[in-house]
């Protein structure tokens, strides 16, 4: 789940708590799919799809500067059950 920050405790824990890494994961069994509908909500992507080693992955910003990978883990990903 996304969610916005709903008081002023929440908002000021938020931000660039990396320093720009990402470090927020979203796993998806249809990239292409959840990428598409993510550009048409207006998400932010700062990277392009790329095909990597672990998976077909980009990186957006969430609404508070965070970022995030979109993945979608190849079959030789682990972290993945298949």
């Amino acid at each position: 789940m996304l969610a916005r920050a709903s008081n002023a405790e929440q908002l000021a824990a938020l931000g660039n708590q990396t320093g720009g890494r990402v470090f927020l994961f979203l796993y998806t069994d249809n990239f292409w799919r959840d990428y598409d509908r993510f550009k048409t909500h207006g998400i932010d992507f700062v990277r392009p799809p790329q095909e990597q080693a672990h998976g077909l992955v980009a990186v957006f910003r969430d609404l508070y500067g965070n970022q995030w990978d979109l993945i979608q883990p190849s079959v030789h990903n682990r972290s993945w059950p298949h």
